[in-house]
């Protein structure tokens, strides 16, 4: 059962629900995409199935989906709220274990923009890193990446349309070397697979696999 939470934030506050795992070997923090909050469930089942196999999971709304609006956050505004949560989570729910960041699309891209600006991290996850829009592979958003020194890993579906294979294949390969990629047959943007007969919380869960794998290899 998630238990929900409360995270000040400026004048307001942030909802989030606690996903505990039972001898919790790290915690994971997690943000989700522009079009769909904390609730939904491939964050419910991805969050889940990561609680399962042994890391606790903090999920969290960005101030725009609570107030619901339709657009997200600038990104100052969404970095900030990283820092915040991140720290948050720090003083009040890891008990000293290594905290993981993590993020659908949005949220991922918003955490590395927020490492990149020194909040500390164990490791990025990134649940389909949006690398460029839709039919745009000219604009990439990867200049920030390269200098981050923690480890990376990016699950990515074969059919997402915001990360192009190979342009994202020689991007991973000229970050730092704790940098990994996963591809993950079939999936678009969503993870989701024609005709796969997955719910959409099953298509969340079936990255936590590879991402506890990460998170064992980089708390060892």
């Amino acid at each position: 059962m998630s238990t929900p939470y409360s995270i000040p934030y400026n004048d307001s506050e942030l909802s989030a629900l606690w996903d505990r795992a039972e001898n919790a070997k790290a915690v994971v923090v997690l943000a989700h995409g522009s079009g769909a909050g904390k609730d939904h469930d491939f964050m419910a089942g991805f969050a889940l199935a990561v609680a399962n196999l042994g890391a606790s999971v903090l999920r969290f709304n960005f101030p725009y989906m609570d107030a619901g609006k339709k657009f997200p956050d600038k990104s100052p505004v969404a970095v900030a709220v990283w820092h915040q949560v991140r720290r948050w989570v720090e003083e009040n729910l890891a008990e000293g274990l290594p905290i993981f960041t993590a993020g659908k699309s949005f949220g991922g891209r918003i955490a590395s923009l927020a490492v990149a600006e020194g909040m500390p991290s164990a490791g990025l996850i990134f649940l389909g890193y949006p690398l460029h829009a839709p039919k745009k592979e000219e604009k990439l958003r990867d200049e920030h990446l390269y200098p981050l020194e923690v480890p990376m890993l990016f699950l990515e579906g074969t059919r997402d349309p915001f990360a192009n294979p190979e342009k994202m294949e020689n991007v991973v390969s000229n970050l730092n070397s704790h940098s990994e990629l996963s591809w993950f047959e079939g999936g678009n943007h969503s993870f989701k697979v024609a005709r796969s007969g997955r719910t959409v919380s099953q298509d969340g869960a079936w990255l936590a696999d590879p991402a506890l794998d990460f998170i064992a290899k980089h708390t060892a």
